[in-house]
């Protein structure tokens, strides 16, 4: 053996050289990188460095400020900043302005709750003081969660970011109300609404979600008197057989507020005698069998009748019939008759009795058809769910959401049972109902005088002033009996609406068809939404918020318009918030011209939506000009109903337009089973203790790749396939860094001199680049992510790093092939790092700094990478997926000699391929094998008899013994 076959060629070999670990540690490096860019000022940089350049603004909806952030949070505030970070990195001013909810019933009710504890009672407490506490308490909250977004690596304007409390913001707020007031555009009337009684205030759709319950269901008797049926009118005549009307509900605190029954014109109703009384009831037909299925545990004496006596009427000869209510001898509002009216359009036959019960306060189809026949709400239920305490039945009695109150043995059933009027009652019926998602308490529909914008209203001429649709006496304005003290005063008219010029509905609607939704199929939600939702009801009967700023004249009940005192107001509001209106000087706000004993200070506040909804005007308009709209809206999509709605109308109300360019919906972050997360499952995944154990970084990636559009599932299992994505990735740069050491410019080659595989290679970077902005102009981060991870790991790592070692490795410094692969590998390094800098925020600046450390740059200063031109097509003449196909090939022949170890490596084996695409000593370099000949049939595979170079490890001919150098290596250490 020679001296040559024992050396060590170790040290003349080009390995990769780079400090960069393989090891991650974002747990522990993210920290400091944030502070890094807090200390030279990357955001604010970023906008000098964009300015005057294409603008690109996402509106950021506005969190609650309250509580830690949960995984809904930091999946939509990560997903925020990477399409924010991707249109910075094409090139446009892409500003960043978080905001904070910081009015309404979330952080009230926190404060209510600490009180509780303390045996305080809130209606005793100041409401300066009450305010006060809220304004602190959101204060507390925007802190928290600030320090947790940015530690997520959200960049933006964090030092100045928006606040519903500001008192800037308050005052543009109140002067968006202020414009549909101006313009007559807001009418106070009584409908009934989503209460809660538990926290005394109405409520908005988005504040409202449904949970299983289990009611209490009953059947009630009311005895008919009058009628215009020939067939009930001769058992009146009779009088042996007294006819009752049966309904049937779950809501049994209705029954003390009824009014009249409803009946459909088109169904067959039934009497049916009950054998053992003289009564008879009736009833729909076809729910005839399933009402004495529930009644004839009570009443067995029913089932002795045979259809064939019954009497069959139609619902159309009801009309007149009138009935009185079980509790008529109470007197007053009970002894008034109950009308039978006609409910053809809502009354159904999918339940019950086919019979309907009217409480015109307490649900929509009952308060509009009561209207429409003269039957007013009489505000029996006040605002904690107890009836009136001059109410005759049950009067301060309550709550009625409270289920022991309406239970079968609780207090009505009892008073109807003694009554005679209950024919059936079971505490077992199971359905969805609305519930408060803050209090989590059950909700009611009740009438109260709430201030509106109405949908179907002229925006071009205002409502008539001195007319308020569905406006009713105040509750003060009842006697005892629940009827109007003066019934012979006057009932206004219904407002006129002229429905020539467009309506906020119609504008809506016609703006959701302008604006591009993301997925496109979120629009069909949205515009459904709008089409059957009903007017805004935008008053809350609560402290918290910026309060409906109007003066209401006490004799006409108009309000008042007028340009002047809306100044003085907004004026007050810009010196002193909200708080300006509860203890202002009214009569100084008023001036000269109004005296304030003739005018109400409405003390309602806004609905926090619509606090929400204005604020593209304060956050967009005023610091980017007015007229200026949002680029994007992004949330979840329960904010077609919440956030997107409100902003839309209140936009298209005032500007008559929506305020965004488009709209992008993602889903819900479920546990890794696809459950709902809850604290009582244990299965809540929390994003600040994957932070901790993990680093953002592993957060952002997962949010990228997940298909956020739908729902997506987050737990131990998925984030350790995210965390191999990323080592992936990492690796990829790790290699890269190690491969450039000591690349100069001197050491770049005209691409037009390179070889046909790194063209290849560039060819296949110029599709990645067209795919990756393809993704990012379209929201699309799931195919971004899959696209880049696809061709570091398959392009790269698996093909281009993998056959390319050996030159990189081993070829001289100088030699033309080993720089132009250095070349494509420095172009490379440039482009990925900058894809990969809008999700991994943290590794990309850790490899920027890596190559070329500064205390001032950062890898979020670059824009999008301009890839050099490749020549003509003709350059790359090779069909490399042919290449690529027949490569799987060989790689998957040599694997059963590996196994079998009659070769260690690839380089061991000789093959022979039915097709030459390139030559066969190219092909033995790509395949990274000894030898590659051609022959027909499959591809075949045997160890070399070639020898082993001692430098490159190659087997090649012209290696005499094991461990003497190829030609190549020789002359390369001969150089």
């Amino acid at each position: 053996m020679t001296d040559e076959t024992e050396k060590d060629y170790r040290d003349t070999v080009f390995l990769p050289k780079t400090d960069f670990p393989m090891k991650a540690g974002l747990a522990g490096k993210e920290p400091g990188i944030l502070d890094r860019w807090a200390r030279i000022g990357v955001y604010d940089r970023l906008r000098e460095q964009r300015a005057g350049r294409e603008r690109f603004i996402l509106h950021d909806g506005p969190p609650y400020a309250n509580g830690d952030i949960h995984m809904g949070h930091a999946m939509n505030k990560i997903l925020k900043d990477v399409i924010v970070r991707s249109q910075s990195l094409m090139g446009k001013d892409a500003p960043y302005v978080p905001g904070w909810d910081c009015h309404g019933l979330p952080i009230e009710w926190k404060i209510e709750e600490a009180y509780r504890k303390k045996k305080r009672n809130k209606d005793e407490v100041p409401a300066k003081e009450f305010r006060a506490e809220c304004r602190e308490y959101a204060t507390k909250w925007v802190g928290v969660q600030r320090e947790q977004f940015e530690r997520l690596g959200v960049m933006g304007d964090w030092d100045d970011p928006y606040l519903t409390m500001k008192f800037a913001s308050e005052a543009v707020i109140a002067g968006e109300l202020l414009k549909f007031a101006e313009r007559g555009q807001l009418y106070r009337g009584a409908k009934p609404v989503m209460w809660s009684p538990v926290e005394k205030t109405a409520l908005a759709e988005a504040e409202v979600e449904y949970e299983d319950i289990t009611s209490t269901q009953i059947d009630v008797a009311f005895e008919i008197t009058e009628t215009k049926s020939a067939a009930i009118q001769r058992l009146l005549d009779k009088g042996h057989l007294k006819p009752f009307a049966v309904i049937w509900t779950t809501t049994p605190w209705t029954i003390p507020v009824n009014q009249a029954l409803a009946y459909g014109a088109d169904i067959d109703y039934v009497l049916i005698p009950d054998g053992g009384t003289v009564k008879s009831y009736l009833v729909a037909e076809p729910l005839a069998a399933e009402f004495l299925k529930r009644c004839g545990e009570r009443n067995p004496g029913i089932f002795s009748n045979h259809e064939s006596e019954w009497e069959v009427i139609k619902g159309s000869e009801l009309l007149g019939t009138i009935v009185r209510h079980p509790m008529h001898h109470l007197g007053g509002f009970f002894a008034k008759p109950r009308p039978f009216l006609d409910g053809s359009h809502f009354v159904t036959t999918d339940a019950g009795t086919g019979l309907v019960h009217m409480a015109p306060d307490h649900g929509e189809d009952d308060f509009l058809l009561c209207k429409a026949n003269g039957l007013d709400p009489v505000f029996a239920v006040t605002g904690d769910g107890k009836y009136r305490d001059d109410w005759l039945w049950l009067g301060g009695q309550g709550s009625v959401i409270n289920k022991k109150f309406v239970a079968s043995d609780g207090p009505i059933c009892t008073d109807l049972r003694e009554a005679g009027a209950l024919l059936s009652a079971s505490d077992d019926f199971e359905h969805s109902y609305p519930h408060s998602w803050r209090s989590k308490a059950k909700i009611i529909f009740r009438c109260t005088p709430q201030w509106f914008i109405p949908m179907d209203a002229a925006l071009d001429q205002p409502l008539p002033a001195s007319v308020r649709e569905g406006d009713v006496p105040p509750e003060e304005a009842l006697d005892a009996t629940g009827m109007h003290v003066n019934e012979d005063a006057p009932v206004p008219a219904s407002a006129t609406v002229n429905h020539n010029g467009a309506t906020l509905r119609g504008t809506a609607l016609d703006a959701i068809e302008h604006t591009r939704w993301v997925p496109e199929r979120s629009k069909n939600r949205i515009r459904s939404m709008v089409e059957g939702r009903p007017d805004w009801v935008i008053s809350r009967q609560r402290a918290w918020g910026v309060p409906i700023t109007l003066y209401v004249h006490r004799q006409t009940g108009d309000y008042l318009r007028d340009p002047a005192v809306n100044a003085r107001i907004l004026e007050a509001f810009r010196e002193g918030g909200a708080d300006a209106w509860f203890g202002a000087d009214h009569q100084a706000l008023l001036g000269p011209d109004y005296s304030l004993d003739e005018y109400e200070v409405v003390t309602d506040i806004l609905d926090v939506w619509f606090d929400s909804g204005s604020t593209h005007s304060f956050v967009i308009e005023q610091r980017y000009g007015e007229g200026v709209r949002a680029n994007l809206y992004l949330e979840g999509s329960d904010q077609h109903r919440g956030w997107f709605q409100s902003s839309l109308l209140e936009s298209c109300g005032t500007r008559g337009r929506a305020p965004y360019d488009a709209v992008l919906t993602h889903g819900f972050a479920l546990d890794g089973n696809g459950r709902k997360m809850s604290k009582s499952l244990g299965n809540v995944v929390d994003p600040l203790k994957v932070i901790g154990e993990s680093g953002a970084d592993i957060l952002r990636l997962w949010v990228a790749q997940t298909d956020y559009f739908e729902d997506v599932r987050i737990g131990k299992q998925v984030l350790a396939g995210t965390s191999d994505t990323y080592r992936k990735l990492r690796n990829t740069f790790r290699y890269l860094l190690g491969a450039l050491e000591g690349f100069s410019e001197d050491e770049r080659i005209d691409v037009r001199k390179m070889p046909e595989l790194e063209l290849y290679i560039l060819h296949r970077l110029g599709q990645l680049d067209v795919e990756l902005r393809s993704a990012a102009e379209n929201f699309t981060f799931t195919r971004y992510v899959r696209a880049l991870t696809d061709f570091a790991s398959e392009d790269l790592s698996a093909f281009f790093f993998d056959i390319r070692k050996d030159c990189l490795y081993c070829d001289a410094a100088d030699d033309p092939k080993r720089r132009a692969c250095r070349t494509v590998l420095d172009i490379l390094f440039h482009a990925l790092v900058r894809y990969a800098a809008p999700i991994l925020c943290f590794t990309a600046e850790e490899v920027w700094q890596a190559r070329y450390p500064s205390e001032d740059g950062s890898v979020h200063f670059l824009e999008w990478p301009e890839l050099p031109p490749l020549p003509g097509d003709d350059a790359i003449s090779t069909n490399w997926s042919d290449v690529r196909a027949l490569r799987e090939r060989v790689t998957e022949a040599i694997e059963p000699l590996r196994r079998e170890k009659t070769v260690r490596s690839s380089l061991e084996a000789n093959v022979t391929v039915p097709d030459l695409p390139l030559s066969e000593a190219a092909l033995a370099e790509i395949f990274i094998t000894a030898k590659v000949s051609h022959a027909e049939g499959p591809v075949t595979v045997a160890r070399t008899e070639f020898h082993k170079c001692g430098r490159c490890w190659r087997h090649l001919p012209e290696v005499a013994v094991d461990g003497a150098l190829c030609d190549r290596c020789a002359e390369v250490l001969k150089a």
